[in-house]
Parts: C-alpha cells; sequence; structure tokens
C-alpha cells in the first residue's frame, strides 16, 4: 500500500494558503500597504527585499516585479500587483471593511487627493533612488543631500496642511476613521523624522499622525515592527 500525502504542520498550510508582501522595512511605499493590511486583519507572509543592497535588481526579483520596486503583493491565486496606491485600493474593493475610501464620491475625491499630495507629490522627490543619485551621480555630499530631501519634504507637508485646513476638522486626515490618506501621510512623517524635517506650523498633519500612531494598526505595520529591521 502506498502511503498517502503526509498532512502539513497547520502553520505551513496557512502560509501557503495567505498572501505574500514583498516589501522593504523603510520603504514608504511598502509601509502604506502593511498599514492597509494591519487595518483589515490581513494575514499576509512577509518577504523582505533589501532595497539600500540591491537585492530588488536581482533576476529572481525582476521575474516577480518588472519594474523592480516594491511593494508587490500576491494574493492567493498567485497574482501579483504593484504600486501601492493600485494595491491597497484593490485591498478596499476586495475586503470592503473597514472602508480606506469613502464611498461618497466627493469624499473619495477629498481622499485620494491628500493621498496623492503624499506619494504622487512628496515621495517621489525623495525616495531612495533619487538620494541616491543626487550623491552617486550629482556628486552631491550628504549633507547637500540631506537638504535637499528636508526643503523638498517641508513644502509637501506645508500643501498638505493648507488643504486640510480646508476641511471640517477631523480625528484623522479626513473623517473619524482612517482612510488611504492617513496609510500614506504615517510612512512619510516617519521618513521625514529620520531626516530631521521641521514639523512646526502642521497642527492637522501632525494631529492626525499622533491619532493614527494610537492606533495598533498602525503602530504594527511600522519599520521597528518588520522582520528585516535594522536598528
Amino acid at each position: 500500500m502506498v502511503a498517502g500525502p503526509k498532512a502539513l504542520p497547520p502553520d505551513f498550510q496557512f502560509i501557503l494558503a495567505c498572501m505574500k508582501l514583498y516589501n522593504y522595512y523603510r520603504s514608504s511605499a511598502s509601509f502604506r500597504v502593511r498599514i492597509a493590511m494591519q487595518l483589515k486583519g490581513l494575514a499576509y507572509e512577509y518577504v523582505p527585499i533589501h532595497l539600500a543592497r540591491g537585492d530588488h535588481k536581482n533576476p529572481d526579483y525582476q521575474a516577480v516585479a518588472p519594474d523592480m520596486l516594491v511593494p508587490v503583493l500576491e494574493t492567493d491565486d498567485g497574482t501579483r500587483l504593484s504600486q501601492s496606491m493600485a494595491i491597497i485600493e484593490y485591498l478596499d474593493e476586495t475586503y470592503p471593511e473597514p472602508a480606506l475610501v469613502p464611498k461618497d464620491p466627493l469624499a473619495r475625491a477629498r481622499v485620494r487627493a491628500l493621498a496623492q499630495s503624499i506619494a504622487c507629490e512628496i515621495h517621489p522627490l525623495n525616495n531612495l533612488r533619487i538620494l541616491k543619485y543626487l550623491v552617486r551621480d550629482l556628486k552631491l555630499d550628504e549633507d547637500a543631500k540631506n537638504t535637499w530631501y528636508r526643503h523638498w519634504c517641508r513644502e509637501g507637508l506645508i500643501s498638505l496642511e493648507r488643504q486640510l485646513e480646508q476641511l471640517p476638522a477631523a480625528t484623522y486626515s479626513y473623517g473619524d476613521t482612517p482612510t488611504l490618506a492617513d496609510c500614506c501621510l504615517v510612512p512619510q512623517i516617519f521618513n521625514a523624522q529620520r531626516f530631521e524635517v521641521d514639523f512646526s506650523g502642521l497642527p492637522r498633519t501632525m494631529a492626525a499622525f499622533d491619532a493614527c500612531m494610537k492606533l495598533d494598526a498602525f503602530q504594527k505595520a511600522q519599520p521597528s515592527a518588520c522582520p528585516d529591521n535594522e536598528p
């Protein structure tokens, strides 16, 4: 008699069944998705891709992510999705509670505008690729690179603050529950803290950040909680 297949340990079966998130602990874009998944209570296998070391350029990872970026979400059936904003909206449509994007069209547009002010205006000028290019190709020293970061980050946060001032009072960026905007805000503030950006004169922005950091979902998603965190 041929023995049947040996049963997998329960934990191993769980890992096989859940989603995978290819990400880097310091990546703002990855951090956004981790927040969204924590808010929705979604389990996933954490797959670290060390950007600073260049792991995203390895051929094996290029087969996973043709753009050689993080994050990449691999769903239960092996489908892979890239770009943090698209991933979060996919998760919001697939796992609708709690909602991260409002159902009302106007509110939805407001939240997306706040999120894109960070993801499309602030972040692209300050991500790792840009900072490395400034040093490697343009020969800026460390002080000049950090000055670049602080200038453009603060300019973007001042713009965000002006937008928040035009909105009704809220606990978070928009309303009294976290949204896509907060998924973008918190990682940006974390990175800005590392570069010692000036946060003065940003009361609405920092109040939203502080409110988010009182929630377990944001604490569990932060870089220091990641398995690839480097002190």
